[in-house]
């Protein structure tokens, strides 16, 4: 069977948001993003639209080298999935951005974690919760427990998960080789 590998970044952007979900999980990393190459340049979560308004969130793609993630700390997971799970999961996630404009960050949701309530909100994701909601799109679920509930620390622990990286985003040697290529085929 043809095996793929994808990764789970976890990252802390020190942001006000962050640092308030910090208070309640007492975690050093709390955002949660889904990337579909090892340079980590294909990289989907729920956040920010705007770099500068914390309240107008919902389905993005992140660029890690935009001003939000520059100072960042992070850790990098890898998960080994066959080639057809790695396919049905982009394809998910194809058909969210399709229709990205239907869809809200699930603010009311994060108050269900820490009450440990399942809030069901058609069309609204928040960053673990989209996260674990397409990992399940596997064949073989990484999570049996409601995605509603997930938290940034369920990757952390996860047995399917293997960290490759801990440390300064900017550091992350996959995406900086991946940088300082496309310096040189500029010159």
């Amino acid at each position: 069977m043809l095996e793929r590998d994808i990764f789970i970044v976890l990252t802390d952007t020190g942001t006000l948001l962050t640092r308030m979900i910090r208070l309640y999980t007492k975690l050093p990393l709390n955002h949660v993003s889904i990337a579909f190459d090892e340079s980590l340049s294909e990289v989907y979560s729920f956040g920010r639209k705007r770099p500068h308004n914390p309240f107008i969130g919902g389905f993005v793609r992140e660029d890690f080298s935009s001003c939000l993630f520059r100072q960042s700390l992070c850790g990098v997971y890898r998960c080994k999935v066959s080639a057809e799970d790695y396919e049905r999961m982009k394809k998910r996630i194809k058909q969210i951005e399709e229709q990205k404009h239907k869809y809200r960050y699930n603010f009311i949701g994060l108050f269900g974690v820490m009450f440990n309530k399942e809030i069901k909100r058609e069309h609204a994701f928040f960053c673990s919760q989209f996260v674990a909601t397409i990992m399940n799109e596997c064949e073989e679920k990484l999570f049996n427990c409601s995605t509603y509930l997930i938290q940034p620390q369920h990757f952390m622990v996860s047995e399917r998960l293997e960290m490759v990286y801990a440390g300064d985003l900017a550091d992350y040697p996959k995406m900086r080789r991946g940088i300082s290529q496309l310096k040189l085929s500029m010159e």
